[in-house]
């Protein structure tokens, strides 16, 4: 891909995730005519087609799904490596580090306190880590294992923990001082909440569909849903929610992620104060 243009590259994957190339290119913010003769010269240039055009708009061909997944990585890797030059020519920077808001508070303040360099933290949604330390808005991230993504990464550990079901208050359950992952998988109208998978896509379920801790303490307060989570993480939880160990669950592992590829000194110091 090295004759390719990050410019053409982003022009194809509009026009593939959109399908359409009347919607990639207000997307854009350019005309349709130039988008479709771009278009037209990277399939000439790569020998293959890329789209079928039809009334409704396009469609991927088998070509073209192998370059929008191409196309993505390449783009991405682009990006982060603009990111880290900016951020390595900065003087005194910071190093970044990004955790999912709910994330303990005494997990942070422990690496806060031991670590040699400054430190600004990025806060995000769950699951959202990986994406950042990729593009390069990040240099280490606090994940956990087997939840988060940490293909790419190299990793330090942190703490193994159990799990919580986070019920709400005013439920039979809520009582309980344990409970089982079968007892809390099918709960009469107290569904398990649904999170995105890794690929982006939900587990089939009856439960809600959530991509924010918000969304899901609001439903849990409700009592709509109830899910299960690393113990620490439920520093987040509001006084309508009850969290009760779940005594067969597996433990869940946090650690602190960094690009594979990094040969950031102040992570290097950063990786050796958190492992003393």
């Amino acid at each position: 891909m090295d004759d390719l243009e990050t410019r053409e590259l982003r022009y194809f994957v509009a026009v593939a995730e959109e399908l359409h190339f009347g919607r990639a290119a207000a997307r854009l913010g350019i005309a349709q005519p130039p988008l479709s003769r771009a278009i037209g010269r990277l399939e000439r240039r790569l020998g293959v087609k890329l789209l079928d055009r039809n009334r409704r708009g396009a469609a991927l061909t088998d070509a073209g799904r192998v370059l929008l997944r191409e196309a993505g990585t390449a783009l991405t890797a682009v990006t982060a490596a603009a990111h880290r030059t900016r951020r390595a020519g900065a003087p005194a920077r910071p190093l970044v580090l990004v955790t999912k808001a709910g994330a303990s508070h005494e997990l942070l303040q422990k690496i806060l306190a031991v670590t040699p360099v400054p430190i600004e933290v990025l806060l995000c949604e769950v699951g959202e880590q990986a994406h950042r330390l990729r593009d390069g808005q990040a240099d280490v991230a606090v994940m956990h294992h087997p939840y988060d993504d940490l293909a790419g990464f190299d990793t330090a550990d942190l703490h193994t923990e159990s799990q919580v079901a986070i019920v709400p208050a005013t439920h039979p359950l809520a009582a309980r001082p344990r409970v089982t992952l079968a007892e809390v998988s099918h709960v009469p109208g107290l569904p398990m909440a649904r999170w995105p998978r890794l690929d982006g896509t939900y587990p089939p379920g009856p439960g809600p569909e959530v991509h924010t801790q918000s969304q899901l303490a609001q439903l849990v307060a409700l009592g709509r849903t109830l899910l299960v989570i690393p113990a620490s993480s439920r520093a987040w939880q509001w006084p309508e929610h009850v969290a009760v160990p779940v005594t067969d669950a597996p433990d869940v592992t946090t650690v602190l992620a960094w690009p594979r590829d990094s040969h950031s000194p102040a992570v290097a110091a950063l990786v050796r104060a958190v492992s003393v």
